[in-house]
C-alpha cells in the first residue's frame, strides 16, 4: 500500500522534528515537508501534493484556520487535521468550518494520533473525544430543519451496533471500543461499517449526528 504523504506544519521547530521522527516509524506514513507557519505550508502543499497536512491553528504571518481555508479552495483533496493545544470553541468550530476533516489536542497518544492521520487518509473524520462532545453539542442547539424528520432505518441497528454507536458518539476509537465492550478490533471494524452504511453517514461523526437526529442516542 502506497504510503499516506504528510506534511507538518507548526511553529515550533522542535515539535515537528519530534512529530516527524515518531511518525516515520511507521511504514503507512511518509513525512514528505515541513512548514513553520500557514504561509510556508501553502507553498509545501502546492509543491509536496501531501495527502494529509496536521496544522497548527496558532502561528504567525498566516495561522492555521486561514492556511486550512486557503488550502481547501486550492487544493481540495488534501485533508487537514489541526493538532493543537488549545480546545476552545472558538478555535474547533473555526478550523471546522474553515474545512479541517479532524481536530487533535497535543497530548494525543503517537498510536491514536497514527491511527487519525490513517483515518483522514481513508476520507473519515477524526476528533479529539472532547471536540466531538462540543460538535455534537452544538449540532443539537442547532433550530429544527424545515424538512420532515427523517424516517426510521430501513434495516434497524442490532443491539451491539447501538453499544458501538454510543462509543463511537462519544469519541472512543475503534481499540477502545473493542477494550469496553470485550470485543477484537476487528469485530468493532465490521460494526462501524455496518453501522455506516445503515445510516447512510459518510463517516463517524457523520454517523453520531445523523443517530442524535434519528432518537437513536
Amino acid at each position: 500500500m502506497t504510503p499516506v504523504r504528510v506534511l507538518l506544519v507548526d511553529d515550533q521547530a522542535l515539535f515537528r522534528e519530534a512529530l516527524a521522527t515518531l511518525l516515520a516509524t511507521h511504514d503507512g506514513i511518509d513525512v514528505v515537508g515541513e512548514a513553520g507557519n500557514g504561509d510556508e505550508a501553502l507553498s509545501q502543499a502546492a509543491a509536496l501534493t501531501p495527502d494529509v497536512v496536521l496544522m497548527d491553528l496558532r502561528m504567525p504571518v498566516l495561522d492555521g484556520v486561514g492556511a486550512t481555508r486557503r488550502l481547501r479552495l486550492a487544493q481540495p483533496g488534501v485533508r487537514v487535521i489541526a493538532l493543537t493545544t488549545f480546545d476552545d470553541d472558538e478555535d474547533v468550530f473555526a478550523a471546522l468550518r474553515a474545512g479541517a476533516v479532524g481536530y487533535l489536542l497535543k497530548d494525543v497518544s503517537s498510536a491514536r494520533l497514527v491511527e487519525a492521520v490513517l483515518a483522514a487518509a481513508r476520507g473519515e473524520s477524526v476528533l479529539q473525544p472532547s471536540v466531538a462532545a462540543k460538535v455534537v453539542a452544538r449540532f443539537a442547539e442547532l433550530p429544527a430543519a424545515p424538512e420532515p424528520r427523517p424516517q426510521p432505518l430501513v434495516v434497524p441497528l442490532s443491539e451491539r451496533e447501538l453499544e458501538v454507536l454510543r462509543l463511537l458518539a462519544d469519541g472512543r476509537s475503534n481499540r477502545e471500543i473493542a477494550t469496553a465492550l470485550f470485543l477484537a478490533e476487528g469485530t468493532v471494524k465490521n460494526h462501524v461499517t455496518n453501522l455506516l452504511g445503515k445510516l447512510g453517514a459518510r463517516d463517524r461523526t457523520q454517523a453520531a449526528l445523523r443517530a442524535r437526529d434519528l432518537g437513536l442516542l
